[in-house]
């Protein structure tokens, strides 16, 4: 991984493939290349990051996630073999402060464009991966 990467310790790598009708496609990357997990929508970027979160020591929750009592899988793309370091349409570098007030705190990277903002909660970090890639049409490989 780059020094880009490298430098932000505890961050996630979300590397946004697709971006068609407001809907994500990618992969998300922890602490190590090869443990990725694909993801379709913000729904299920969410739950991934989420689920390493948990399996992380810190941040802690806040509070207790609830839930509904009959719970179902959601469908996922196929998962990629490797590590590309890098989506076809953006990629972020995430790095999560705090889990408080049940949501998230802490700083997006847009690693094209090394532009960085702080987000005080999880719908601030959608909206600012929307306006990133919904201003830069440019950057579209679509196949």
């Amino acid at each position: 991984m780059s020094q880009l990467y490298g430098s932000r310790l505890n961050s996630l790598i979300i590397c946004v493939d697709r971006y068609v009708d407001k809907v994500l496609c990618g992969r998300i990357y922890d602490r190590y290349p090869q443990e990725g997990r694909c993801f379709l929508g913000a729904m299920d970027l969410l739950k991934c990051i989420e689920g390493i979160l948990d399996s992380r020591v810190n941040p802690q929750p806040f509070c207790i996630r609830r839930e509904f009592q009959n719970t179902f899988e959601q469908l996922r793309p196929d998962q990629e073999a490797g590590f590309s370091g890098k989506g076809i349409k953006a990629t972020f570098s995430v790095q999560i402060l705090f889990r408080q007030n049940a949501s998230w705190q802490g700083s997006v990277l847009w690693v094209e464009r090394k532009i960085e903002e702080s987000f005080r909660s999880v719908l601030e970090l959608l909206l600012l991966i929307d306006n990133a890639l919904s201003s830069t049409p440019e950057m579209v490989n679509e196949n």
